[in-house]
Protein backbone atom coordinates (compact mmCIF):
# COMPACT_ATOMS: atom_id res chain seq x y z
CA UNK A 1 0.00 0.00 0.00
CA UNK A 2 1.59 3.40 -0.62
CA UNK A 3 0.61 6.94 0.74
CA UNK A 4 0.17 9.81 -1.71
CA UNK A 5 0.35 13.60 -0.37
CA UNK A 6 -2.53 15.72 -0.90
CA UNK A 7 -0.99 17.71 -4.11
CA UNK A 8 -0.69 14.22 -5.89
CA UNK A 9 -3.59 13.36 -5.42
CA UNK A 10 -6.11 16.11 -5.82
CA UNK A 11 -5.01 16.80 -10.06
CA UNK A 12 -6.57 13.29 -10.51
CA UNK A 13 -9.70 13.40 -8.80
CA UNK A 14 -13.03 14.80 -10.86
CA UNK A 15 -14.42 17.69 -8.85
CA UNK A 16 -15.89 18.09 -5.73
CA UNK A 17 -17.17 21.54 -6.23
CA UNK A 18 -19.13 22.23 -9.27
CA UNK A 19 -16.51 24.32 -12.19
CA UNK A 20 -13.83 24.65 -9.87
CA UNK A 21 -11.13 23.85 -11.88
CA UNK A 22 -12.50 25.42 -15.18
CA UNK A 23 -14.24 28.19 -14.81
CA UNK A 24 -12.02 31.12 -13.50
CA UNK A 25 -10.29 30.30 -16.75
CA UNK A 26 -11.48 32.38 -20.10
CA UNK A 27 -12.01 29.88 -23.45
CA UNK A 28 -9.49 30.29 -25.81
CA UNK A 29 -10.37 32.65 -28.83
CA UNK A 30 -6.94 33.51 -31.13
CA UNK A 31 -4.05 31.32 -29.90
CA UNK A 32 -4.03 27.29 -29.83
CA UNK A 33 -4.32 26.03 -26.34
CA UNK A 34 -1.16 24.36 -24.97
CA UNK A 35 -3.02 22.05 -22.33
CA UNK A 36 -5.64 19.31 -22.89
CA UNK A 37 -9.00 20.28 -21.13
CA UNK A 38 -11.20 17.43 -19.40
CA UNK A 39 -13.69 16.51 -21.92
CA UNK A 40 -16.72 16.99 -19.60
CA UNK A 41 -15.14 20.54 -18.55
CA UNK A 42 -15.17 21.11 -22.20
CA UNK A 43 -18.24 20.26 -23.10
CA UNK A 44 -19.70 22.33 -20.61
CA UNK A 45 -17.59 25.32 -21.67
CA UNK A 46 -19.15 24.63 -25.51
CA UNK A 47 -22.51 24.03 -24.35
CA UNK A 48 -22.86 27.27 -21.68
CA UNK A 49 -21.19 29.38 -25.24
CA UNK A 50 -24.04 28.39 -26.95
CA UNK A 51 -27.04 29.13 -24.34
CA UNK A 52 -26.42 32.39 -26.03
CA UNK A 53 -28.25 31.90 -29.10
CA UNK A 54 -31.33 32.22 -29.62
CA UNK A 55 -33.75 29.08 -29.62
CA UNK A 56 -34.15 27.79 -32.81
CA UNK A 57 -37.77 26.35 -32.14
CA UNK A 58 -38.40 30.29 -31.78
CA UNK A 59 -36.83 31.20 -35.16
CA UNK A 60 -39.44 31.68 -37.59
CA UNK A 61 -36.54 33.52 -40.03
CA UNK A 62 -35.90 30.43 -41.36
CA UNK A 63 -36.60 27.95 -43.70
CA UNK A 64 -34.57 25.25 -41.96
CA UNK A 65 -35.48 22.39 -40.41
CA UNK A 66 -35.34 22.46 -36.69
CA UNK A 67 -36.93 19.22 -35.15
CA UNK A 68 -36.68 16.41 -35.78
CA UNK A 69 -37.80 12.29 -34.51
CA UNK A 70 -35.88 10.50 -32.24
CA UNK A 71 -35.13 8.21 -34.76
CA UNK A 72 -33.67 10.47 -37.05
CA UNK A 73 -31.25 11.24 -34.36
CA UNK A 74 -30.15 7.28 -34.15
CA UNK A 75 -29.14 7.09 -37.70
CA UNK A 76 -27.25 10.24 -37.52
CA UNK A 77 -25.35 9.09 -34.74
CA UNK A 78 -25.03 5.68 -36.56
CA UNK A 79 -23.32 7.35 -39.75
CA UNK A 80 -21.29 10.08 -37.63
CA UNK A 81 -18.13 8.28 -39.39
CA UNK A 82 -19.45 7.57 -42.93
CA UNK A 83 -18.14 9.49 -45.58
CA UNK A 84 -20.90 9.61 -48.14
CA UNK A 85 -17.90 10.05 -51.42
CA UNK A 86 -16.90 6.57 -50.39
CA UNK A 87 -19.34 4.60 -52.15
CA UNK A 88 -17.12 1.73 -52.71
CA UNK A 89 -16.74 1.75 -48.20
CA UNK A 90 -19.99 2.22 -47.75
CA UNK A 91 -22.29 0.41 -50.69
CA UNK A 92 -25.60 0.72 -49.49
CA UNK A 93 -25.34 4.40 -48.03
CA UNK A 94 -24.21 4.62 -52.05
CA UNK A 95 -27.98 3.03 -52.83
CA UNK A 96 -29.87 5.25 -50.81
CA UNK A 97 -28.70 8.34 -52.30
CA UNK A 98 -29.41 6.82 -55.84
CA UNK A 99 -32.98 5.41 -54.20
CA UNK A 100 -33.32 9.24 -53.57
CA UNK A 101 -32.58 10.43 -56.56
CA UNK A 102 -35.26 7.81 -58.60
CA UNK A 103 -37.71 8.69 -55.77
CA UNK A 104 -37.42 12.35 -56.47
CA UNK A 105 -37.18 11.84 -60.05
CA UNK A 106 -40.83 10.05 -60.02
CA UNK A 107 -42.01 12.82 -57.54
CA UNK A 108 -41.17 15.46 -59.63
CA UNK A 109 -42.55 13.42 -63.05
CA UNK A 110 -39.43 12.84 -64.31
CA UNK A 111 -40.45 10.63 -68.00
CA UNK A 112 -37.38 8.55 -67.47
CA UNK A 113 -37.79 7.66 -63.43
CA UNK A 114 -35.24 4.41 -64.21
CA UNK A 115 -32.32 6.24 -65.84
CA UNK A 116 -32.66 9.46 -63.70
CA UNK A 117 -29.35 11.55 -63.54
CA UNK A 118 -29.01 13.62 -60.08
CA UNK A 119 -26.81 13.81 -56.99
CA UNK A 120 -27.15 14.73 -53.10
CA UNK A 121 -25.53 18.32 -52.08
CA UNK A 122 -24.93 19.97 -48.94
CA UNK A 123 -27.51 22.04 -49.93
CA UNK A 124 -29.67 23.73 -52.20
CA UNK A 125 -27.29 26.09 -53.46
CA UNK A 126 -24.54 23.77 -54.11
CA UNK A 127 -27.59 22.01 -56.17
CA UNK A 128 -28.55 25.03 -57.84
CA UNK A 129 -24.90 25.80 -58.86
CA UNK A 130 -24.81 22.59 -60.36
CA UNK A 131 -27.78 22.98 -62.72
CA UNK A 132 -26.41 26.70 -63.80
CA UNK A 133 -23.36 24.90 -64.69
CA UNK A 134 -24.95 22.46 -66.58
CA UNK A 135 -26.94 25.04 -68.46
CA UNK A 136 -23.75 26.81 -69.13
CA UNK A 137 -22.13 23.74 -70.26
CA UNK A 138 -25.63 22.59 -72.77
CA UNK A 139 -25.14 26.35 -74.16
CA UNK A 140 -21.73 26.02 -75.02
CA UNK A 141 -21.93 22.97 -76.19
CA UNK A 142 -24.65 24.43 -78.97
CA UNK A 143 -22.26 27.79 -79.58
CA UNK A 144 -19.63 25.43 -80.95
CA UNK A 145 -21.84 23.31 -82.85
CA UNK A 146 -22.91 26.15 -84.55
CA UNK A 147 -19.84 27.81 -85.10
CA UNK A 148 -20.49 30.93 -82.63
CA UNK A 149 -18.91 32.48 -79.94
CA UNK A 150 -19.62 31.22 -76.32
CA UNK A 151 -18.02 33.88 -74.13
CA UNK A 152 -21.10 36.01 -73.21
CA UNK A 153 -23.41 33.83 -71.09
CA UNK A 154 -26.04 35.29 -69.64
CA UNK A 155 -28.44 33.84 -67.20
CA UNK A 156 -31.99 35.05 -66.14
CA UNK A 157 -34.20 35.42 -63.11
CA UNK A 158 -35.99 36.91 -60.77
CA UNK A 159 -36.90 37.35 -56.88
CA UNK A 160 -33.81 35.14 -56.51
CA UNK A 161 -32.21 33.37 -53.41
CA UNK A 162 -28.48 34.97 -53.13
CA UNK A 163 -27.21 31.40 -54.55
CA UNK A 164 -27.71 32.87 -57.88
CA UNK A 165 -25.76 36.53 -58.14
CA UNK A 166 -22.88 33.61 -56.13
CA UNK A 167 -22.94 31.46 -59.41
CA UNK A 168 -23.18 34.60 -62.08
CA UNK A 169 -19.99 35.85 -59.92
CA UNK A 170 -17.98 32.55 -59.83
CA UNK A 171 -18.94 31.29 -62.86
CA UNK A 172 -18.29 34.14 -65.23
CA UNK A 173 -22.48 34.78 -65.92
CA UNK A 174 -23.95 37.77 -66.96
CA UNK A 175 -26.88 37.87 -63.93
CA UNK A 176 -29.92 39.64 -65.76
CA UNK A 177 -31.97 39.52 -62.35
CA UNK A 178 -35.71 41.43 -62.94
CA UNK A 179 -36.55 43.84 -60.55
CA UNK A 180 -39.67 44.28 -59.02
CA UNK A 181 -41.63 47.44 -60.24
CA UNK A 182 -44.68 48.87 -58.74
CA UNK A 183 -47.15 46.03 -57.29
CA UNK A 184 -45.15 43.55 -59.39
CA UNK A 185 -42.82 41.12 -56.82
CA UNK A 186 -42.33 38.36 -58.92
CA UNK A 187 -41.00 37.74 -62.52
CA UNK A 188 -43.40 37.79 -65.26
CA UNK A 189 -43.61 36.09 -68.37
CA UNK A 190 -42.91 39.71 -70.50
CA UNK A 191 -40.37 40.78 -68.75
CA UNK A 192 -38.88 37.42 -69.07
CA UNK A 193 -38.98 37.10 -72.67
CA UNK A 194 -37.40 41.15 -73.07
CA UNK A 195 -34.54 40.11 -71.30
CA UNK A 196 -33.66 36.87 -73.64
CA UNK A 197 -31.05 36.48 -76.32
CA UNK A 198 -28.70 33.99 -78.18
CA UNK A 199 -26.40 33.77 -75.32
CA UNK A 200 -29.14 33.36 -72.49
CA UNK A 201 -28.45 30.02 -71.10
CA UNK A 202 -31.30 29.48 -68.65
CA UNK A 203 -34.47 30.89 -67.03
CA UNK A 204 -34.68 30.68 -63.52
CA UNK A 205 -37.93 30.71 -61.69
CA UNK A 206 -38.06 30.15 -57.98
CA UNK A 207 -40.81 27.75 -56.63
CA UNK A 208 -41.45 30.05 -53.53
CA UNK A 209 -39.58 33.25 -53.08
CA UNK A 210 -37.57 33.88 -50.06
CA UNK A 211 -38.44 37.58 -49.82
CA UNK A 212 -42.65 37.09 -50.04
CA UNK A 213 -43.13 33.05 -49.77
CA UNK A 214 -45.18 33.03 -53.36
CA UNK A 215 -44.15 30.72 -56.24
CA UNK A 216 -43.34 32.42 -59.19
CA UNK A 217 -45.06 31.51 -62.70
CA UNK A 218 -43.11 28.85 -64.03
CA UNK A 219 -45.54 27.38 -66.42
CA UNK A 220 -46.67 30.89 -67.67
CA UNK A 221 -42.89 31.77 -68.42
CA UNK A 222 -42.50 28.10 -70.16
CA UNK A 223 -45.24 29.09 -72.35
CA UNK A 224 -44.13 32.06 -73.12
CA UNK A 225 -40.34 30.56 -73.96
CA UNK A 226 -42.44 28.09 -76.50
CA UNK A 227 -43.50 31.31 -78.26
CA UNK A 228 -40.61 33.18 -78.27
CA UNK A 229 -38.77 30.16 -79.74
CA UNK A 230 -41.20 29.48 -82.14
CA UNK A 231 -40.99 33.35 -83.28
CA UNK A 232 -37.00 33.39 -83.30
CA UNK A 233 -35.63 30.00 -83.34
CA UNK A 234 -34.13 30.17 -79.87
CA UNK A 235 -34.44 27.28 -77.57
CA UNK A 236 -34.10 28.22 -73.87
CA UNK A 237 -34.19 26.06 -70.95
CA UNK A 238 -35.49 26.52 -67.69
CA UNK A 239 -34.29 25.23 -64.57
CA UNK A 240 -36.54 25.75 -61.15
CA UNK A 241 -35.28 26.74 -57.96
CA UNK A 242 -37.36 24.52 -55.69
CA UNK A 243 -35.48 24.88 -52.56
CA UNK A 244 -38.78 25.21 -50.24
CA UNK A 245 -41.49 24.58 -52.73
CA UNK A 246 -40.02 21.17 -54.49
CA UNK A 247 -41.72 19.92 -50.90
CA UNK A 248 -44.69 21.46 -50.82
CA UNK A 249 -46.34 21.95 -54.49
CA UNK A 250 -46.36 18.01 -54.66
CA UNK A 251 -48.39 17.27 -52.09
CA UNK A 252 -50.56 20.29 -51.38
CA UNK A 253 -50.72 22.16 -54.72
CA UNK A 254 -50.62 19.51 -57.49
CA UNK A 255 -52.50 21.54 -59.80
CA UNK A 256 -49.34 23.99 -59.86
CA UNK A 257 -47.68 22.71 -62.99
CA UNK A 258 -43.51 23.72 -62.57
CA UNK A 259 -41.31 20.31 -62.82
CA UNK A 260 -40.64 17.67 -65.40
CA UNK A 261 -44.18 18.25 -66.80
CA UNK A 262 -43.07 20.95 -68.43
CA UNK A 263 -40.63 19.47 -71.19
CA UNK A 264 -38.66 22.85 -71.26
CA UNK A 265 -37.75 22.48 -67.31
CA UNK A 266 -34.55 20.14 -67.36
CA UNK A 267 -33.11 20.55 -64.33
CA UNK A 268 -34.39 21.22 -60.53
CA UNK A 269 -32.90 21.74 -57.11
CA UNK A 270 -34.24 21.44 -53.81
CA UNK A 271 -33.19 21.46 -50.17
CA UNK A 272 -34.36 18.46 -48.22
CA UNK A 273 -33.09 19.98 -44.88
CA UNK A 274 -36.50 22.32 -45.66
CA UNK A 275 -39.41 20.96 -45.86
CA UNK A 276 -37.86 17.82 -46.96
CA UNK A 277 -37.63 17.32 -43.41
CA UNK A 278 -33.80 16.20 -43.43
CA UNK A 279 -31.27 17.53 -41.11
CA UNK A 280 -29.58 20.58 -41.79
CA UNK A 281 -26.96 19.71 -44.68
CA UNK A 282 -28.63 18.20 -47.20
CA UNK A 283 -29.60 19.35 -51.07
CA UNK A 284 -30.97 17.68 -53.87
CA UNK A 285 -30.21 18.35 -58.00
CA UNK A 286 -32.41 16.48 -60.42
CA UNK A 287 -32.15 16.38 -64.04
CA UNK A 288 -34.94 15.86 -66.28
CA UNK A 289 -33.13 13.04 -68.36
CA UNK A 290 -29.66 11.71 -68.63
CA UNK A 291 -28.49 13.54 -71.72
CA UNK A 292 -29.50 16.87 -69.97
CA UNK A 293 -26.82 16.40 -67.15
CA UNK A 294 -23.17 16.98 -69.90
CA UNK A 295 -21.15 14.50 -69.67
CA UNK A 296 -18.19 16.85 -69.73
CA UNK A 297 -19.42 17.97 -66.23
CA UNK A 298 -18.85 14.13 -64.84
CA UNK A 299 -15.81 13.78 -63.07
CA UNK A 300 -14.07 10.10 -63.01
CA UNK A 301 -12.63 9.44 -59.49
CA UNK A 302 -10.18 6.56 -58.59
CA UNK A 303 -10.33 6.86 -54.80
CA UNK A 304 -9.45 4.26 -51.91
CA UNK A 305 -9.44 1.34 -54.86
CA UNK A 306 -12.71 2.04 -56.20
CA UNK A 307 -14.00 4.06 -59.45
CA UNK A 308 -16.60 7.34 -59.16
CA UNK A 309 -18.18 9.11 -61.45
CA UNK A 310 -18.75 12.49 -59.50
CA UNK A 311 -20.62 15.81 -59.97
CA UNK A 312 -20.28 18.00 -57.35
CA UNK A 313 -18.59 21.35 -55.82
CA UNK A 314 -17.46 19.32 -52.50
CA UNK A 315 -15.71 15.75 -52.24
CA UNK A 316 -16.11 14.82 -48.29
CA UNK A 317 -19.28 15.03 -46.79
CA UNK A 318 -20.96 12.98 -43.82
CA UNK A 319 -23.81 10.65 -45.25
CA UNK A 320 -26.42 11.25 -42.21
CA UNK A 321 -28.48 13.89 -43.69
CA UNK A 322 -29.17 11.42 -46.96
CA UNK A 323 -29.69 8.49 -45.01
CA UNK A 324 -32.06 10.47 -42.86
CA UNK A 325 -33.78 11.98 -46.30
CA UNK A 326 -34.26 8.09 -46.94
CA UNK A 327 -35.57 7.78 -43.45
CA UNK A 328 -38.43 10.35 -44.30
CA UNK A 329 -39.42 9.21 -47.44
CA UNK A 330 -40.01 5.63 -46.54
CA UNK A 331 -41.50 6.68 -42.52
CA UNK A 332 -44.12 9.07 -44.35
CA UNK A 333 -44.43 8.73 -48.27
CA UNK A 334 -46.71 10.92 -49.78
CA UNK A 335 -50.10 10.21 -47.23
CA UNK A 336 -47.34 11.61 -44.37
CA UNK A 337 -45.65 14.42 -46.20
CA UNK A 338 -49.31 15.70 -47.35
CA UNK A 339 -50.24 15.40 -43.75
CA UNK A 340 -47.51 17.60 -42.51
CA UNK A 341 -47.21 20.24 -45.18
CA UNK A 342 -50.83 20.55 -45.05
CA UNK A 343 -50.26 21.09 -41.36
CA UNK A 344 -47.80 23.82 -41.63
CA UNK A 345 -50.05 25.29 -44.49
CA UNK A 346 -53.10 25.47 -42.08
CA UNK A 347 -51.13 26.96 -39.32
CA UNK A 348 -49.99 29.72 -41.90
CA UNK A 349 -53.18 30.44 -42.93
CA UNK A 350 -54.76 31.34 -39.31
CA UNK A 351 -51.58 33.50 -38.46
CA UNK A 352 -52.26 34.92 -41.73
CA UNK A 353 -55.92 35.75 -41.32
CA UNK A 354 -54.72 36.85 -37.31
CA UNK A 355 -52.43 39.31 -38.86
CA UNK A 356 -55.17 40.85 -41.05
CA UNK A 357 -57.21 41.46 -37.68
CA UNK A 358 -54.27 44.21 -37.08
CA UNK A 359 -55.41 47.31 -38.87
CA UNK A 360 -52.33 48.78 -39.24
CA UNK A 361 -50.50 45.86 -41.25
CA UNK A 362 -51.30 44.56 -44.95
CA UNK A 363 -50.75 40.86 -45.67
CA UNK A 364 -48.70 40.21 -48.70
CA UNK A 365 -48.79 35.96 -48.55
CA UNK A 366 -51.08 34.76 -46.06
CA UNK A 367 -50.14 31.13 -46.19
CA UNK A 368 -52.46 30.00 -49.11
CA UNK A 369 -51.09 28.91 -52.56
CA UNK A 370 -47.61 29.30 -51.81
CA UNK A 371 -44.73 28.50 -49.15
CA UNK A 372 -46.15 27.96 -45.60
CA UNK A 373 -45.80 30.78 -43.76
CA UNK A 374 -46.98 34.76 -44.09
CA UNK A 375 -45.50 38.42 -45.41
CA UNK A 376 -46.98 41.45 -44.69
CA UNK A 377 -45.85 44.93 -44.90
CA UNK A 378 -47.76 48.44 -42.54
CA UNK A 379 -50.34 49.78 -44.70
CA UNK A 380 -49.40 52.17 -47.41
CA UNK A 381 -50.26 55.94 -45.60
CA UNK A 382 -50.24 54.27 -42.31
CA UNK A 383 -47.61 55.95 -39.98
CA UNK A 384 -47.48 53.81 -36.58
CA UNK A 385 -44.38 55.63 -34.98
CA UNK A 386 -42.41 52.93 -35.43
CA UNK A 387 -40.78 50.68 -38.23
CA UNK A 388 -41.22 46.98 -38.82
CA UNK A 389 -37.32 46.85 -37.47
CA UNK A 390 -38.47 48.06 -34.03
CA UNK A 391 -41.30 45.40 -34.12
CA UNK A 392 -38.68 42.37 -35.40
CA UNK A 393 -36.40 43.85 -32.40
CA UNK A 394 -39.15 44.09 -29.60
CA UNK A 395 -40.32 40.37 -30.40
CA UNK A 396 -36.64 39.39 -30.06
CA UNK A 397 -37.23 40.48 -26.14
CA UNK A 398 -39.34 37.70 -26.07
CA UNK A 399 -37.01 35.64 -28.21
CA UNK A 400 -38.97 35.18 -31.36
CA UNK A 401 -36.80 35.87 -34.59
CA UNK A 402 -39.02 37.46 -37.04
CA UNK A 403 -37.12 39.45 -39.62
CA UNK A 404 -37.83 42.82 -41.17
CA UNK A 405 -36.23 43.35 -44.41
CA UNK A 406 -36.29 45.30 -47.46
CA UNK A 407 -37.57 44.01 -51.09
CA UNK A 408 -34.99 44.08 -53.87
CA UNK A 409 -34.67 47.08 -56.63
CA UNK A 410 -36.47 48.70 -56.99
CA UNK A 411 -38.94 47.82 -54.25
CA UNK A 412 -36.43 49.02 -51.73
CA UNK A 413 -38.74 51.40 -50.33
CA UNK A 414 -41.13 48.57 -49.44
CA UNK A 415 -39.96 47.01 -45.64
CA UNK A 416 -42.07 43.44 -44.98
CA UNK A 417 -41.78 40.95 -42.42
CA UNK A 418 -41.71 37.19 -42.56
CA UNK A 419 -42.82 34.31 -40.38
CA UNK A 420 -42.30 30.93 -41.69
CA UNK A 421 -44.50 27.88 -40.30
CA UNK A 422 -42.12 24.51 -41.09
CA UNK A 423 -42.76 21.29 -38.93
CA UNK A 424 -42.97 22.60 -34.97
CA UNK A 425 -44.45 25.73 -35.56
CA UNK A 426 -47.40 24.30 -33.67
CA UNK A 427 -51.14 26.08 -33.78
CA UNK A 428 -50.24 26.53 -30.27
CA UNK A 429 -47.31 28.39 -30.79
CA UNK A 430 -48.49 30.84 -33.50
CA UNK A 431 -50.95 31.80 -30.94
CA UNK A 432 -48.07 32.74 -28.61
CA UNK A 433 -46.94 34.34 -31.45
CA UNK A 434 -49.46 36.54 -32.13
CA UNK A 435 -50.04 37.38 -28.44
CA UNK A 436 -46.66 38.81 -28.35
CA UNK A 437 -47.15 41.00 -31.45
CA UNK A 438 -49.89 42.60 -30.03
CA UNK A 439 -48.39 43.06 -26.86
CA UNK A 440 -45.16 44.56 -28.73
CA UNK A 441 -47.38 46.87 -30.71
CA UNK A 442 -48.99 48.22 -27.89
CA UNK A 443 -45.53 48.67 -26.23
CA UNK A 444 -44.42 50.78 -29.20
CA UNK A 445 -47.35 52.51 -29.94
CA UNK A 446 -47.12 53.46 -25.78
CA UNK A 447 -43.83 54.34 -25.96
CA UNK A 448 -42.65 55.18 -29.29
CA UNK A 449 -38.71 54.83 -30.70
CA UNK A 450 -37.30 58.15 -30.00
CA UNK A 451 -35.51 57.11 -33.00
CA UNK A 452 -36.67 54.20 -35.11
CA UNK A 453 -34.27 51.47 -36.36
CA UNK A 454 -33.61 51.25 -40.02
CA UNK A 455 -31.95 48.44 -41.80
CA UNK A 456 -28.32 49.57 -40.75
CA UNK A 457 -29.28 50.01 -37.28
CA UNK A 458 -31.40 46.35 -37.16
CA UNK A 459 -28.42 44.68 -38.59
CA UNK A 460 -28.56 42.69 -41.40
CA UNK A 461 -30.21 39.51 -42.76
CA UNK A 462 -29.38 36.47 -44.76
CA UNK A 463 -32.67 34.84 -46.34
CA UNK A 464 -31.49 31.61 -45.71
Amino acid sequence: MSIHSKDEVLPNLDDQVYGSSFLQRPLPKYKFPKQETDPNAAYQLVHDQLLLDGNSRQNLATFCQTWVEPEIQKLMDECLGKNIIDKDEYPQTAEIETRCVHMLSNLWNSPDTANSRGCSTTGSSEAAMLGGLAMKARWRQQRKLAGKAANKPNLICGLAHSCWPMFARYFDVELRQIPCEGRRLLISPEEVIRRCDENTIGVVPTLGSTYTLQYEPVHEVAVALDDFEEEHGLNIPMHVDAASGGFIAPFIHPSVVWDFRIPRVKSINASGHKFGLAPLGCGWAIWREARDLPEELITKVQYLGGNMRIFALNFSRPAGQIVAQYYNFVRLGREGYSKITQGCADVAAWLGDEIKKLNMLAVLHDGRGGIPGCTWTIKRNEDPGFTLYDLSNQLRLKGWQVPAYPMPANRGDLVVQRAVTRLGVSRDLAGLLMEDMKRAIQQLKNNPPSKSLTRASAGGYSHS
